[in-house]
Formats: structure tokens, C-alpha cells, sequence
């Protein structure tokens, strides 16, 4: 049987977190709208406290007392870092709302971590079905759950649980649906035993939803080397047969780095593309056009290999703001620290823009990545940072082919080929006198 743990001062923690958008209320003598999630809520538990030995008080969280435009209390935090699982009720507002797109983030960050520290896929969030959403309304991180809604029964599938809840002939299906999704959350919690988190700075994280699918490109580049070509007396253990399978968090993280920043980014819908910096042309020569920021992870080691140094020099020289650079580093590793101060005097000659200037967000990124959850906490920023410079400074490409000119509007008699600006558009003095 599954029991509920219990955090200072002996309050449980949740077992489940019912993430759902407020209903606002049209008229203030009607009674809120929010009381049938509520209701909804309160079955969940009973069913949840029937089917497992949890305490009434560590059932589950749901928030009844912040409002659309407020802020996160440290309880939300704090439930959304300790609980088991999270059960997100999905509707078309639920999408919209900026507030539950930080609490998936919140949560998914957790589901991340863990996964790196297993090297096996966790999948913590059971959604529910509020009101039935059109595929091309949701967006990309509720389409990659793999969930099947069928054992909840038809009508729930084509009403949701507000239609359900709202018609009494369907009070049946109603329960039906209450149970299996209770069942569920159970089940998923014993399988996917997510460890507790640290609370996370609600102003800070980003959205889930982030923006339409498919608009979003991220880069993610490395550089480091393979366990082919290490440094004298370097161990390989931290190392694969291609760059980008280099893992600085090993043995704590049983995946590569480029996969678990991929996974980051992908939690606030970026699609990334991990390449190694020996396959990267010279950043100070002419390259393809761009469609999108770039992250470069660099090993501190990397500065060790005469090519692999050369090339962080001609991309520190290239001055490209769209592209941070995040270096990660274990303080586990013996290694590392016995040359920690010459590999960071060494990275530091090599790049000095992208390690000594820019803004604080990057400077950290460069100085402060000592474990996966401070790669979760940092690299959100960066990426949005370098996000902004993207879509200010890259490079336009026009579309090829012969241009075209302009469309313009002219008065009736006139073309652009045969009148000049002066006859379309005369100065003050030019223009006949009305009279």
C-alpha cells in the first residue's frame, strides 16, 4: 500500500496535485463556478483514501484560494516540488492560463530530473478530460502524454467531466470516470515513484504551452570530446563514442547532458537539434541561414584540444548574442577539481565575451551549472534570453527566386512605371491650387 510522507513540522505531502484554470463568475450573486472542480476534487480523494492507507490530510492538493492574476503562495510551491503525481484538468481555458502552464512546467522539471538519475522514461501526469479540446488547440506537451482515456467510458471522452458532472442522467458514467482516473493516479504512482523536488521561483519558470507548435527551434551544440580522444590521464567514464554523449553528472545522471537540456527546453515547447562542435562549420565564416537560438554546452576540458579550444576562440570572437554558452560542472569529479583553476583560467582566456560579459542570466549559465537541478533552474533563462536576441539581431534571409516590387496604390491615370515619387506623391509647394 502506498503511504504518504511526511515534510517538517509533520504535515503530509500531497499525493496528488489537481492543476485546473479558475472559471471567472459572470455575476456575483451566482454561485462560483469553481465549486464543481471542487466537487470532482473531494471524490478523487475519497476514492484515493479508499484504495490506499494515505492519511486524510496527504491525500491531495487543490487550490482554493489564489486567483487569476495572483501570485503563488509558498504552499503551491512546496506542493508542487513534494506531491506524487499530477493530474492536470484540461479544458480550452486551461490551455490559455499562463499559471498552469508554469504549474506543468514545475512539475515536468521534477519527472526530468528523475529520468536522468534512472535512465529510464518517468511519466508522473495523468491529465483528465474538464472539457473535451480540439487536437490543433492542444498544445505539444499534453500531446507527447501517451494516455488512453477509453476505460473512462464514451461519454466522457465526448462531454468531459463537466459535461458529466453537470447532467444528472450521467451521473453513472460520472462516477465510472471519477473511479478509473482515481485508480489511475494510483497506479501511476506506484510506478513512477517521482523523488521530491526543490521549490521553484514561480516568476522565473516559463509556461509549458509556450507558443503555437512548430515555431519554436532550438540548437543545442557540444562541445567536448569522446572518449576516443580525451586529455592525458582524463577518465572516460564521463564520456561516449560521440561528443554529444558526454554526461559531467555521471554516476548521479545515467543520460547524456544535450538529452536531459533537450528535454528541458522540449517542457517549454522548444523542438532542439543536437549536434557536436567537430561537425559545426567555423562560426567566423559564412553558414547557413539560422532559424533559431543556439546553446553551445561546453566541457571545461574542452579547452585541452588545440582544435576544440580554436573553435570556442572563433566562436567567442563571432560575438553571436543568439547563441549562450551553459558550462556545466561536477564537483564530484576528483579530476576536475584538482585542475579546476587552470581549465577556468584557460576557458576564460579562450572566450573571454561569453565567460566574463553579457547579462547576469549568461554569466551564471557559465559559472553556476553544478548539478541537474541547477541546469533545470538556469537554462530556462538562457534560452529565452538568447531567444530575444535571436528574433532582434539574426540575419534576415529573403525567400529565393526574382524580387518583386512592392505593391503601392496609385491615382487613376498613373503607374508606377511611368510616374516618378514627385508626381505620385507632390511636395506642399508642388500641388495645384484647388481653386
Amino acid at each position: 500500500m502506498l503511504t504518504s510522507e511526511k515534510r517538517q513540522g509533520g504535515e503530509s505531502n500531497p499525493f496528488f496535485f489537481l492543476s485546473y484554470a479558475h472559471t471567472p463568475s459572470q455575476d456575483a450573486s451566482v454561485a462560483d463556478p469553481n465549486l464543481w472542480v471542487e466537487r470532482l476534487y473531494r471524490d478523487l480523494c475519497d476514492h484515493i483514501l479508499s484504495l490506499t492507507d494515505l492519511p486524510h490530510s496527504g491525500v491531495g492538493f487543490m487550490d482554493r484560494d489564489i486567483r487569476t492574476g495572483e501570485g503563488w503562495s509558498d504552499r503551491l510551491a512546496h506542493a508542487l516540488a513534494t506531491c506524487r503525481v499530477f493530474v492536470p484538468l484540461t479544458s480550452p481555458r486551461y490551455f490559455g492560463s499562463l499559471h498552469c502552464g508554469k504549474e506543468w512546467f514545475a512539475f515536468q522539471q521534477r519527472a526530468i530530473q528523475q529520468q536522468a538519475r534512472i535512465g529510464r522514461p518517468v511519466q508522473a501526469i495523468v491529465p483528465a478530460l474538464w472539457v473535451p479540446v480540439p487536437p490543433q488547440s492542444t498544445p505539444s506537451a499534453a500531446e507527447q502524454l501517451q494516455f488512453n482515456h477509453a476505460a473512462f467510458g464514451t461519454r466522457y471522452t465526448t462531454d468531459g467531466l463537466y459535461g458529466l458532472i453537470k447532467l444528472s442522467r450521467l451521473r453513472e458514467e460520472y462516477e465510472v470516470a471519477v473511479y478509473e482516473l482515481a485508480r489511475h493516479i494510483v497506479k501511476v504512482a506506484e510506478i513512477s515513484d517521482v523523488d521530491p523536488g526543490q521549490p521553484v521561483d514561480y516568476r522565473r519558470i516559463p509556461s509549458a504551452f509556450g507558443t503555437p507548435r512548430g515555431t519554436r527551434n532550438l540548437r543545442i551544440t557540444v562541445a567536448a570530446a569522446s572518449r576516443h580522444h580525451l586529455p592525458p590521464g582524463r577518465s572516460t567514464q564521463f564520456y561516449g563514442d560521440r561528443a554529444i554523449d558526454w554526461n559531467p553528472f555521471y554516476p548521479l545522471s545515467r543520460r547524456p547532458l544535450a538529452a536531459v537540456a533537450a528535454e528541458i527546453a522540449g517542457s517549454f515547447d522548444y523542438h532542439s537539434t543536437l549536434v557536436s562542435s567537430d561537425d559545426e562549420p567555423d562560426p567566423l565564416e559564412p553558414a547557413d541561414p539560422v532559424d533559431g537560438p543556439e546553446i553551445v554546452l561546453v566541457d571545461r576540458w574542452a579547452v585541452a584540444d588545440p582544435k576544440q579550444r580554436e573553435w570556442l576562440g572563433r566562436l567567442d570572437a563571432a560575438d553571436r548574442p543568439w547563441t549562450g554558452v551553459v558550462v556545466p560542472w561536477n564537483r564530484e569529479d576528483a579530476e576536475g577539481r584538482d585542475h579546476e583553476e587552470e581549465l577556468v583560467t584557460a576557458l576564460n582566456e579562450t572566450m573571454p565575451r561569453k565567460t566574463t560579459q553579457g547579462s547576469v542570466v549568461c554569466r551564471r549559465a557559465v559559472h553556476g551549472v553544478l548539478s541537474l537541478e541547477s541546469l533545470s533552474d538556469v537554462l530556462p533563462d538562457v534560452v529565452e534570453h538568447v531567444a530575444s536576441q535571436f528574433l532582434k539581431r539574426a540575419p534576415a534571409y529573403p525567400p529565393e527566386g526574382p524580387r518583386r516590387e512592392r505593391f503601392r496604390l496609385y491615382p487613376p491615370g498613373e503607374t508606377g512605371s511611368t510616374a516618378s515619387p514627385e508626381d505620385r506623391h507632390p511636395r506642399p509647394d508642388q500641388r495645384e491650387d484647388p481653386q
